[in-house]
């Protein structure tokens, strides 16, 4: 008996074609966090950011007549509190020698304190104004994609306002799949990504969440595929997604032949000469079993032996 080929079936995971979106795995706004007009803005839709840096600065004019306005009454302050410092000093002179009774050494003494606790008031509500002039600063809160920018300089912002939207890194696909595949979808299910140019080699990923929800008649589920960097944020693209298993045959793809646009496997017989039979040839399938595979949709059955033509 020459060397064969048996031909077995196998089971394949029946992949359905479905649409996906390329979507940041999170979307975080960078709001404003006072009052004010937009004095310089620092990003455009698409630059890159790093966590930290300024996206733009929100200023008001009242803030720095504010402060102008303490610096004054800090200098003023400071001036009494020394005043009042040297009254003391002069008291605590006096009243050791007896020249003054003991209450104008309090009075001084309550004087040099209340001018200290005024010192200290006006620096405070200096370094409140300050602080307002510091978180003018509007800073992105991660590493990203600079995704919208709904204002311009000059533009007036609230406390909590958007400025910028910023995109992660990281990329997904976030799929839509019809209702009647979601009991197959789990996570850490195979998908196949094809490219838009033509020839190029597709790229696999896996779904990684499966959201518990069905909207609109389909089932929304992310999966991770490395390389989305190269495309835009809400493109669709055609994906793969196993959908089940079913059964059929896969034989390895140097065992057919093709002749006029037909495919022919040499079917070896028991009793007789080899015959060249017709078969209808599928798509390519990867097995542990058949490296080369190509999936027989029909012209073969479980059983047969099959000679290398």
């Amino acid at each position: 008996m020459p060397i064969t080929y048996l031909v077995t079936q196998s089971s394949v995971p029946d992949e359905k074609s479905v649409f996906a979106t390329v979507e940041s795995a999170y979307v975080v706004p960078a709001r404003s966090r006072m009052d004010g007009t937009i004095l310089e803005l620092e990003v455009h839709q698409g630059d890159h950011v790093e966590q930290g840096q300024v996206i733009a600065t929100v200023g008001d004019r009242k803030l720095s007549l504010q402060i102008n306005s303490y610096a004054a009454q800090v200098q003023a302050a400071e001036a009494q509190s020394a005043q009042a410092k040297v009254d003391f000093d002069r008291a605590q002179r006096l009243v050791t020698q007896g020249a003054i009774a003991r209450n104008a050494y309090d009075q001084a003494h309550t004087a040099y304190d209340v001018a200290l606790s005024n010192l200290k008031s006006i620096n405070a509500q200096r370094s409140v104004v300050q602080q307002q002039v510091t978180e003018g600063k509007i800073l992105a809160p991660t590493a990203g994609r600079v995704i919208t920018v709904p204002v311009t300089a000059g533009t007036v912002v609230l406390n909590g306002d958007t400025v910028a939207t910023v995109a992660e890194k990281d990329f997904v696909l976030r799929l839509e799949v019809p209702e009647r595949h979601a009991r197959f979808l789990k996570a850490g299910d195979p998908i196949r990504l094809e490219s838009n140019d033509t020839g190029s080699t597709p790229r696999f990923g896996a779904i990684k969440l499966v959201y518990p929800q069905i909207e609109n008649g389909h089932v929304v589920a992310d999966a991770s595929v490395g390389g989305l960097t190269d495309y835009f944020v809400g493109e669709r693209v055609p994906v793969w997604v196993a959908a089940g298993t079913r059964t059929t045959i896969i034989i390895p793809g140097h065992l057919l032949t093709t002749r006029f646009g037909i495919d022919y496997a040499r079917l070896w017989q028991k009793a007789g000469p080899a015959l060249d039979v017709p078969v209808q040839r599928g798509e390519s399938h990867w097995t542990a079993r058949v490296t080369d595979g190509v999936e027989v949709l029909s012209g073969l059955k479980q059983g047969d032996r099959l000679l290398t033509p």
